[in-house]
């Protein structure tokens, strides 16, 4: 299971209703990645929260939301060649995501 904590829970599409939406400073745990259209993005799905067909067309939350630990990297890009069956480096990760070092979970 890769951890990842939400930095980034602003404009939140009036769609999705509040109990189904991200909190920034909460952990969450990774269900399954994809690069989302039209916006060719690298997006995941999490376990705690369901954005179910009553939120369509927002089913996905772009990885720019999220920090990882420095730690769980290798097996980031592992789950996100497995869910995505695409070539990706540690680079491409961190311009997807947009990370800095402030960005990253420093503690457990």
């Amino acid at each position: 299971m890769i951890k990842c904590l939400c930095i980034d829970a602003e404009n939140k599409p009036s769609k999705i209703p509040s109990d189904k939406w991200l909190e920034k400073g909460k952990e969450y745990t990774l269900a399954f990645s994809m690069t989302v259209l039209p916006q060719k993005k690298l997006a995941f799905q999490v376990n705690e929260i369901d954005l179910d067909d009553s939120c369509s067309p927002y089913t996905w939350f772009l990885a720019r939301r999220f920090a990882f630990k420095k730690e769980d990297m290798s097996s980031l890009i592992e789950f996100v060649k497995d869910c995505n069956q695409v070539t990706l480096s540690v680079n491409d990760l961190m311009r997807e995501t947009n990370e800095r070092k402030s960005d990253t979970i420093q503690k457990d």
